[in-house]
Parts: structure tokens; sequence; C-alpha cells
């Protein structure tokens, strides 16, 4: 073989049909556009890069549609050619919650979060939220209130992501069928109770932290945050940021999972560098807005 074969080789084959024919399955609601994750047991592979790209989130391992071959079992790069090339002309189902791409110019994060309408009882969002996820209605009303929610489309809810200084740096996505970011946008953290909290509850997504919200009652002293299932340069910083408050404590509040553990450990490294209090909190389920809905 030659570089030019590889080079067609690669361009024929993506990580999603190398991972489907290989009996992986897309988790949708773990998925977003850019990055959709691929189950098989407990493994993980998330696919990047629109197909081109790969990495495990719970090893270093990550690169092309060969070393995924490598990785899946293929012993050297010969058997992982002779592997791809087994799967030139097999298409892999589409997610369903895919959608087909924007084009035209966005406007920016700030602009099109003002477009949206806050949800209230009887809206879109507000049913997908209280009656189909269990958040009460006055953890939801709080949350509009501190303007932390938007209406997204098609029964969705945005739910922002915000900086130090409170500026908007995008949102997460969530809906009947829907899981996404804010296009264009940055993950921080989602930020919701009392902003000069000492303790700070750090889950994975929006509506986890507002379930957790629920299920403690909203504590006054707590800021319940989400990492937006993702653990960004930018959410690093913030979450660095708020260990280094006066008597801080850092919750781990992550999910009940290998993934969550990983996340907590991130946790607890951060809390142990600035020398503040890390305690790990564990959902019963999977997450905490299965819990609220026990």
């Amino acid at each position: 073989m030659d570089k030019r074969e590889i080079e067609e080789l690669r361009e024929k084959v993506g990580c999603a049909a190398m991972l489907e024919k290989d009996g992986w399955k897309v988790d949708v609601k773990e998925s977003t556009r850019r990055a959709i994750k691929y189950r098989r047991d407990s493994s993980i592979v998330i696919v990047i890069h629109q197909g081109r790209g790969w990495f495990d989130p719970l090893s270093p391992a990550k690169g092309d549609v060969f070393s995924l071959a490598e990785h899946l079992g293929a012993d050297g790069f010969v058997q992982a050619f002779d592997r791809v090339a087994d799967v030139v002309g097999f298409v892999p189902c589409a997610p369903a919650w895919r959608r087909a791409a924007r084009p035209k110019a966005l406007a920016s994060v700030a602009e099109r979060w003002k477009r949206r309408f806050r949800p209230r009882p009887g809206s879109p969002s507000w049913r997908y939220l209280t009656a189909e996820r269990g958040v009460p209605s006055d953890i939801v009303n709080q949350a509009v209130a501190s303007d932390r929610l938007r209406e997204g489309p098609q029964g969705s809810m945005w739910a922002a992501h915000s900086d130090s200084a409170g500026a908007l740096t995008g949102w997460e996505e969530r809906g009947p069928s829907w899981r996404g970011f804010a296009t264009d946008g940055g993950k921080e953290l989602f930020r919701f109770g009392s902003a000069a909290a000492e303790r700070i509850c750090i889950t994975e997504a929006a509506i986890d932290a507002m379930s957790l919200a629920a299920i403690e009652v909203l504590r006054p002293d707590t800021l319940y945050v989400s990492t937006g299932g993702g653990w960004s340069p930018a959410t690093d910083v913030a979450v660095r940021r708020l260990a280094n408050r006066a008597n801080a404590w850092l919750v781990a509040a992550t999910d009940n999972n290998r993934q969550g553990d990983i996340y907590a450990d991130r946790v607890r490294a951060i809390a142990a560098e600035a020398s503040a209090r890390y305690a790990r909190l564990r959902p019963c389920a999977g997450d905490w807005n299965e819990d609220l809905r026990v």
C-alpha cells in the first residue's frame, strides 16, 4: 500500500461506520452534533471532526479511523488497514437528533439568547422541564427569575452558561428529542442558586443541577453548577476560581458511573490544590434527575 491508498481509504471510511459495523451503539442522550458518543458494554468512544476523529474519554486513546481499528483490536497498522477496507460502503445510521447545518451566518450568542422567550407555565419548555423531567415549578420559576432559562426550538429548553462576571458564554440545549450546546458558544458553567455560596455542587447537566437543588430544597448556602457534559479549559478555570473562595467546599455531584467518577477525581484534585473542603455526592440512580423522578 502507498500513501495515496491510505488517504483514499481514510476519506472513504468514517469512525462512526467503523464503530457501528463493530456493534457499537449511539448514546443519543449523551451525544451532540459535534461529539457523538458510542457505547459497547462499559466502553465509550466519542466521534468528532465530522466522523474523521475519535477519542476515548476514559483513557488517552485518540486518533483517526486507522488508530480506531487498532483500538478495537487490530494487531498493527496492516491489519488495521484491512479492517478499515472491509468497512468501505457501509453507511452508519444517522442519529435522530442530527439537524441539517444552517446555511446562513448566525447572530451572536447574546443576540440569539435575547430573541428567545423565557419559559412560562404551559409553554413547551416549561412542560418539558416540569412534566417530562419532573423539575418542580418553583425551581423552574427561580431559574427563570435568575435569567438562566430560555425557550428553545421544538419544545427544548436552553440553560445559560456564564463566566465568573456573569457574562453569557453559551447554553445547554435539552429537549424531548434533542441534546446539544449553543453553536459558537463556549462551555463554562451553568450557575443556579446563591452566587456567593461557599458550598458548590458540581453536576454534569443543568437539569441535574436543578434536580439536585429540588432534592435539597435549594439550600441557601449552595451554588449549583453544571459543566454541560464536558470539561472545557474554561470550565477548569471556573472551578478553580470557585475553589479559591474563602471557606470553599467543592462537592462533586457528578453522575453515578465511571465518567462521573473521573470528573469527581478532577474536582477532588482541584480542591486539594486550593486547600478547599471536598465531598463526593453520588445519586442513587444514574443521575440526579433520575433520583428526582423516582
